[in-house]
């Protein structure tokens, strides 16, 4: 921090890595899926009153967007620095990490998003 401080003072650029981006608030995330940026969407299970996300996992099937269910919106609140947070999603992933993450994404798509042609 302390270089990128100086080479600012100095007039340089410096490129910084790309963060993580997780968006958060039923609103934004409804808005994300919609257009196509969100690549993974996750919902909380003790939503009160249910209402308001129980449209979400057909939402994300229509749009073709992998979902999982997870314990506790506290969980998620930690994630975004609040105290609950009823769904997450996930927009952006660093290059380093797309291997591990698309292999999470497969088995969230076998557990959440396949599952539903068996119930069915």
């Amino acid at each position: 921090l302390l270089k990128r401080a100086q080479a600012e003072s100095d007039g340089k650029t410096v490129e910084t890595k790309k963060p993580i981006n997780v968006k958060y608030g039923l609103n934004h995330v409804t808005y994300l899926i919609e257009q196509n940026k969100a690549q993974l969407v996750v919902i909380a299970h003790d939503v009160d009153p249910i209402e308001l996300v129980v449209w979400l996992p057909a939402l994300c099937r229509k749009m073709e967007i992998p979902y999982c269910i997870v314990k506790g919106k506290t969980r998620l609140g930690t994630i975004v620095h609040k105290k609950t947070a009823a769904v997450l999603c996930l927009t952006t992933v660093k290059n380093e990490d797309k291997m591990e993450f698309s292999r999470i994404l497969e088995a969230i798509k076998a557990n959440f998003n396949d599952k539903y042609e068996e119930y069915r």
